[in-house]
């Protein structure tokens, strides 16, 4: 008998509504604090909580998950009849969440594989997704990892913020950077550079870092076949819009526009959007 393979991944990946369940996929959450009260980035209201503080410049931080959540998850994994489970987390530089599923998988009673994916958001979802569908299809656990690792490779998550100040907050970016941006009037671009969060360049509008972020996505697809998430916090409008001009540019790619969650919030604020570009790869 072969191996029967689920997916876990942590609440970061930020998957579309309803698709966790429809892939089978298992999600474990992270933890958004805000003025002391905890919530599971799973909480439908969530984000707008945290948007909300964050405008008041309330209190919020972010906790991973206990390893004692990513046990559980593993343990309800092999009840239902998995022979392995492939976990993978937001990058490690980000967040300890992969170090807290490396100690629960040491007490997990199937082998599990914990795969730190460098990346965060839809890089790190449609990772999940691609995995989630070979096993699904038979894949071995060694397979199933694999496809996750070159999914997660092959993603550009380019991301466009409103102010430095929340990344400066979280440590993200220097004290003097941020200084430097605000007293410009900059709008910066950033980017997932192997599993960090760097500056990719520095426009004058939020327009302009818009029409880049498409530009972006559209020089990064060329022919290739791919996937595209736009991503926002409270800037729904602005994600729309996004998501239009790249269904035009790009009329092969499938688009979906999705929310992120208060962990992700905490730290770029209100106004963010984001575009991940994932390479398709169904060798």
């Amino acid at each position: 008998m072969g191996d029967r393979v689920v997916v876990v991944t942590d609440s970061t990946s930020y998957l579309p509504r309803g698709w966790a369940v429809a892939e089978s996929i298992s999600v474990v959450p992270v933890q958004v604090i805000v003025a002391g009260r905890p919530y599971d980035e799973t909480d439908d209201d969530q984000a707008e909580v945290v948007s909300l503080a964050l405008e008041q410049w309330q209190p919020v931080t972010t906790s991973r998950p206990s390893p004692e959540r990513f046990l559980r998850s593993f343990t309800a994994a092999a009840e239902a009849g998995a022979s392995h489970v492939v976990a993978v987390t937001l990058s490690a530089d980000l967040s300890a969440t992969y170090e807290s599923a490396l100690i629960a998988a040491k007490e997990a009673p199937v082998p599990v594989e914990v795969i730190d994916s460098r990346t965060i958001a839809m890089g790190l979802g449609f990772a999940a997704v691609a995995g989630a569908r070979l096993a699904a299809a038979g894949g071995s656990a060694l397979e199933v990892g694999d496809m996750i690792r070159r999914r997660a490779a092959a993603a550009q998550v380019t991301f466009y913020v409103d102010t430095l100040e929340y990344l400066r907050r979280g440590g993200r970016v220097s004290a003097a950077r941020a200084a430097v941006g605000h007293a410009l009037q900059v709008k910066p671009l950033l980017h997932i550079d192997d599993g960090h969060v760097a500056m990719l360049e520095k426009v004058r509008t939020a327009s302009r870092a818009l029409a880049r972020l498409t530009e972006l996505a559209v020089d990064f697809a060329a022919s290739r076949p791919v996937d595209i998430a736009v991503q926002h916090l409270s800037s729904g409008a602005r994600a729309t819009a996004l998501a239009a001009q790249l269904r035009e540019r790009l009329p092969s790619a499938s688009v979906v526009e999705c929310p992120v969650g208060g962990v992700v919030g905490a730290h770029v604020g209100p106004g963010m959007v984001a575009v991940v570009v994932s390479v398709r790869d169904d060798a």
